[in-house]
């Protein structure tokens, strides 16, 4: 028996969204078309529109389809910086995913955050007039840790940047309504959801517009281009549907399966990262070993892991976001996530019971 503790990276496809991409890729139309078959697909696209902007809080409108968060995330910031040239640059927070972060190459600050994984209290007082756009994840894609958007919101309305917040890990997992958060733009993910992989979307508020950051025919408001995904963009509302729908009984049994895991790792000699925290993700340093030892010994044992985000591409190195918030680098690069999804059980958490011990001693020992 296997145990998939990974679902942060992906998450297995829930039957509700395998069904309808199977029913939609079996039929034929771009939804850019005009005759019949076209604009059924169109009908198609819309729908799944309307049934993903319920879930999500928005009206249809304010849903761009998009390939997934990261592209969602490059729209929101370079496609902010570009729409608003009289303001000269961005601020993003020290522990964001990769798609945000990388901001730094175009002049974007950075928010810096404690041990704790939130955003310094003071660091919001750098933010004036001249800042185009401030992007603060909702809940972070390695340790889990919930930031407070409301000083995110409010720090923008003072300014006048636009707020954007990576909601990838926080779709289906947390309370999550756009129009109540008062947030400009937001990216969220299917694959992360039991959606699948290939299709995400950016939530832009009425009256903002993001310049788009390639080249085509400007299908998605025109503000994304490409041939629309209606299948993928069905599966995506399908999963959505269904996990906002199951989200508060899926959220306690998530917590106590994560509380089971934060004693298992403490009691083989780890440390849990940060304090406010979704009920999906458990991020454990174990000093004295190295991320990708103790991952071979798991795997090797049918327990499926990872050493933090999957976003670069299989590249083992410390924690970025571990650093930010005050590791040392060999603590950053001791470090661990498990991660909790829809099919999640108790036979999961039992199996990584019989195993991580004798593996964190065994990582020990190589290191």
């Amino acid at each position: 028996m296997n145990s998939y503790l990974d679902h942060a990276a992906t998450s297995p496809m829930r039957p509700e969204a395998k069904e309808a991409l199977l029913r939609e890729a079996s039929r034929v139309g771009n939804a850019s078309s005009l005759h019949r078959a076209g604009q059924q697909a169109r009908r198609r696209l819309e729908e799944a529109r309307e049934e993903l902007a319920a879930a999500l809080g928005a009206s249809p409108p304010e849903v761009i389809f998009t390939s997934g968060g990261s592209e969602a995330d490059s729209i929101a910031i370079l496609g902010s910086l570009a729409a608003r040239p009289e303001r000269v640059g961005a601020l993003v927070s020290a522990v964001e995913h990769p798609a945000v972060l990388e901001a730094r190459g175009h002049g974007a600050g950075v928010l810096p955050v404690g041990p704790d994984g939130v955003v310094l209290e003071p660091a919001w007082d750098s933010a004036d007039e001249n800042v185009a756009v401030i992007s603060v994840m909702t809940v972070n894609n390695e340790t889990g840790v919930i930031q407070p958007l409301d000083r995110l919101v409010s720090t923008c309305s003072r300014t006048g940047a636009w707020s954007h917040s990576d909601a990838v890990q926080a779709f289906g997992h947390i309370p999550l309504e756009f129009q109540s958060l008062g947030l400009d733009l937001m990216s969220v993910s299917a694959h992360k959801i039991g959606g699948p992989v290939g299709v995400g979307a950016l939530v832009v508020r009425r009256g903002i517009t993001p310049c788009p950051i390639g080249l085509g025919g400007g299908q998605e408001g025109r503000i994304r281009s490409g041939t629309l995904p209606v299948a993928l963009a069905a599966s995506f509302a399908a999963a959505a549907t269904k996990a906002v729908a199951e989200l508060a009984a899926e959220s306690a049994q998530l917590t106590s399966l994560r509380d089971d895991i934060r004693g298992l790792a403490l009691a083989s000699g780890g440390r849990v990262n940060g304090k406010d925290c979704a009920p999906h993700i458990v991020s454990v340093t174990f000093p004295g070993l190295r991320a990708q030892d103790l991952l071979f010994l798991l795997d090797a044992s049918g327990i499926y892991a990872s050493a933090g985000s999957a976003c670069r591409a299989g590249v083992h190195r410390p924690s970025e976001v571990l650093l930010a918030m005050g590791a040392p680098e060999d603590e950053a690069a001791a470090t661990v996530r498990f991660s909790l999804g829809h099919s999640s059980t108790l036979e999961d958490v039992a199996q990584l019971r019989q195993v991580l011990p004798a593996a964190v001693e065994r990582a020990r020992a190589a290191g």
